[in-house]
């Protein structure tokens, strides 16, 4: 390829990212997300100066970015006015005019509560990533649903805070810090990222508050904290699966990897792919630093193909997705593509297009994964479409904190329950149970990209069987 087309590619790659992302943000009305708009910019200064207690809402103020109904808005009104019979009329009609949206469901079973109640918060990034943390919530926001629908943990309804932490890990540890002094929480789930989990954890260790991660991969937090669990699989399980689908399914033996030094999560799966390529007889013959100023996709594709690599390996983050598409772009579907679980989103499927069919990435769950499970079924008749990969693990998070409430309702026995080995529940995934480590003893699912209609888009992932 000249180098001519190559800069067309790169600079068709830019346009779409700056059109998607920057336009507004157009969220599919799937299992990725809704439709919504951008009012507070992320990383700006009107969202960077947001105090705490804008952080946190019981449904008294929605944090979902963008317009908002006037039934929401009026539910979210009568919620902080303790009109509760009023919001709960109002959450109901918000409900049908946007079923999709788990913000308005977690704040309608809120309002229906009328006494006692246990306590669990969310910990989301909807400044950075409201998309993921719809995704994220709407898991929560099923277990809330039917737990509460079903009279309660042992007849108390469970009330769910959602809190934003903008992926960022000293936010994250603020947020972290309020939630250990307010005795009434007595679980919290996530936060998304590694190195929020990480910066956050410190204080859920000491403050003695569980918290479990449905999205958060890095090897450094298995036995990172008594009190951090996750119910996704670590890298090293997404790495040993893309490794071994590498060499021994698709009979290739040189790959290139693509990272994020300033990540956790990034650095973690480019480190377990390149022990477990190792291991499986290939070998990683360039890594791509993704954050740096100077970092080039049609350069680094040029190098791997001249030094004889069959696969590129894309372990990038959120922060770094737009890069790694722009390589997706230049590659032309010459190399291979194998990606981690942060590159499983609409945004891949729309820019990546024709050029990222057959793409195979690792995540920890796909909704035609399991034929057997009524969690699919049930999902779909709540949102009106499927879910993804982090509504399930965060499903599978509140899932496990609901069982541990029954067992013993206090912070205590919430940690003890979870690090029992007699410890055992049914999610969205199939069987929760949690190593010594925190982490979950659970397989990777294969995904593929192919071309479909399910996404909008005119690509879907679909499971490799």
């Amino acid at each position: 390829m000249s180098q001519k087309n190559e800069t067309k590619i790169l600079a068709l790659a830019l346009l779409l990212t700056v059109g998607i992302v920057g336009g507004g943000a157009w969220w599919f009305t799937n299992g990725f997300g809704v439709k919504i708009g951008n009012t507070i910019v992320p990383g700006s200064e009107a969202g960077n100066n947001l105090s705490l207690q804008d952080r946190i809402s019981f449904g008294e103020k929605t944090l979902t970015p963008g317009a908002v109904s006037a039934e929401k808005k009026e539910g979210v009104q009568a919620i902080a006015a303790k009109s509760y019979d009023r919001a709960i009329a109002n959450f109901t009609a918000a409900l049908k005019l946007n079923p999709n949206d788990p913000e308005t469901l977690i704040f309608l079973n809120n309002a229906r509560i009328r006494s006692k109640s246990y306590t669990i918060v969310a910990s989301v990034p909807f400044g950075t990533d409201p998309n993921i943390s719809l995704e994220i919530l709407r898991g929560i926001a099923q277990a809330q649903n039917q737990v509460n629908s079903s009279g309660g943990v042992k007849g108390v309804p469970l009330r769910v805070g959602i809190a934003n932490d903008d992926d960022k890990p000293e936010i994250a540890k603020q947020i972290a810090s309020s939630l250990v002094t307010n005795s009434e929480v007595l679980g919290v789930v996530g936060p998304n990222t590694s190195d929020s989990t990480l910066a956050a954890g410190t204080i859920y260790n000491s403050g003695q508050l569980v918290a479990i991660s449905p999205t958060s991969t890095s090897v450094k937090i298995s036995n990172f904290s008594r009190y951090v669990f996750r119910t996704v699989p670590s890298d090293f399980m997404a790495a040993r699966s893309l490794a071994n689908y590498m060499v021994r399914t698709l009979q290739k033996k040189n790959a290139v990897v693509y990272f994020n030094s300033q990540s956790n999560y990034s650095q973690s799966l480019k480190s377990e792919f390149v022990s477990s390529v190792s291991l499986e007889g290939g070998q990683v013959s360039s890594e791509f630093d993704l954050s740096k100023a100077d970092f080039s996709a049609a350069k680094s594709v040029e190098q791997a193909t001249k030094q004889g690599a069959e696969v590129l390996m894309l372990a990038a983050n959120t922060q770094t997705l737009d890069k790694a598409l722009q390589v997706v772009q230049i590659n032309q579907k010459r190399l291979t593509l194998l990606a981690g679980d942060d590159v499983y989103t609409a945004k891949t499927l729309e820019i990546g297009r024709e050029q990222a069919v057959g793409m195979v990435l690792a995540v920890s769950w796909h909704i035609d994964g399991d034929r057997k499970s009524d969690f699919p079924q049930k999902s779909r008749q709540l949102w009106g479409a499927d879910v993804s990969w982090r509504s399930a693990l965060s499903y599978d998070a509140t899932v496990a904190l609901i069982t541990a409430l029954k067992l013993n309702p206090t912070r205590s026995g919430v940690q003890q329950a979870l690090a029992s080995s007699d410890f055992s529940t049914t999610g969205a995934s199939g069987t929760i149970r949690f190593l010594a480590s925190g982490d979950r003893n659970a397989p990777v699912q294969l995904v593929k990209i192919v071309p479909g209609s399910r996404s909008g888009t005119g690509y879907d992932f679909e499971p490799v069987r």
